[in-house]
């Protein structure tokens, strides 16, 4: 590729974007047996996926357009700490599958639990709202390469299933 062609599609890689966080799980955030609520967890990947998807786009608004259906594997605990995870997967014109690997840490015993994955698909919008170009994806490795290609498969799966 030529410079000019660089200049006029920006790449970004994946480690420029990605974020962890960790969270200490409050009574407040669980049910009255100590179970924490599977909405509370999902407004923490909402977060960390718009996170995500902000670093990469730089200059647009970001929305969330879907979550994929949300399995909770494990439970999480008041006095857990929750951890996630992450990375873009894949990049569209103006959208982005972020990948969010949830986590528990049972901080007494220093035991960690995946409790489960989530794949959201946000959206880059302009100052009018409307859908705006964000820069394409550099991929380093197979790793990169093979998450890419099964975002995609996933993105098209969701756009074949909202035609119907």
């Amino acid at each position: 590729m030529t410079d000019e062609i660089d200049q006029n599609f920006p790449r970004k890689t994946v480690q420029e974007s990605e974020a962890e966080t960790t969270i200490v799980m409050l009574p407040s955030d669980a049910n009255p047996l100590g179970n924490v609520f599977g909405g509370m967890i999902l407004k923490y990947v909402d977060l960390l996926a718009g996170l995500v998807a902000k670093r990469h786009a730089g200059h647009a608004n970001i929305v969330t357009a879907s979550i994929d259906s949300m399995t909770f594997l494990k439970p999480v605990y008041i006095g857990n700490a929750l951890i996630l995870k992450a990375r873009i997967n894949y990049v569209r014109r103006s959208s982005m599958e972020v990948e969010v690997k949830i986590e528990a840490e049972d901080l007494n015993k220093s035991q960690k639990v995946h409790t489960g994955t989530a794949y959201v698909t946000l959206v880059a919008l302009d100052e009018k709202g409307k859908p705006t170009e964000v820069p394409k994806l550099m991929l380093n490795g197979e790793e990169e390469e093979k998450r890419f290609k099964e975002g995609q498969e996933r993105m098209e799966s969701r756009l074949r299933s909202r035609k119907k």
